[in-house]
């Protein structure tokens, strides 16, 4: 817990750290920069909600933003399609070719289902464990395994895909 319940102490801090990568997730959950930012912004006002009752807030934000995004995707989110620019900026040589395979991904993540995308972009993305994303999700060990065998089937049916790989571009 932390030490004055009533204090922000920190929060600016936790906010200048993790917003990146919250960011980042968003967009690999939205597929649109300004969803992704939305959907970070939620997920940062419920934790300054909480932010005096939370021991842990980097686990606390990433539960917020996953399950949040869980929910707007049933709403109505499914009718809208992705936007056409590539909101990342990028340093090296090729920007043409990591644009190509950024919408690639981004394409063929979009065909999943959001409890399947969600699951990929914590476990491999995000580099969570089976447990940890359970927690995250709030659902059993369990059905992480199942959501990422049946997406990663998904995906590896994808032509685009599997010539990606076999080049070596995409791991």
């Amino acid at each position: 817990m932390r030490s004055d319940p009533g204090s922000p102490e920190g929060f600016a801090e936790f906010v200048a750290e993790r917003s990146d990568s919250l960011v980042r997730a968003a967009w690999l959950l939205t597929g649109d920069a300004h969803k992704a930012e939305d959907l970070v912004q939620v997920a940062l006002v419920r934790l300054w909600e909480r932010w005096s009752k939370v021991d842990e807030p980097g686990a606390y934000a990433r539960r917020v933003l996953y399950t949040t995004y869980m929910t707007w995707w049933r709403r109505r989110w499914r009718a809208e399609t992705p936007s056409v620019a590539v909101p990342d900026t990028v340093t090296r040589d090729d920007v043409e070719g990591d644009a190509v395979v950024r919408l690639a991904v981004r394409a063929r993540l979009a065909r999943l289902s959001s409890r399947q995308r969600a699951v990929v972009v914590l476990r491999f993305f995000e580099d969570c464990s089976v447990e940890d994303a359970a927690r995250v999700l709030g659902c059993s060990t369990g059905s992480i395994k199942t959501h990422t065998s049946r997406a990663l089937a998904v995906l590896r049916e994808d032509a685009v895909l599997r010539t990606l790989v076999d080049e070596g571009v995409v791991l």
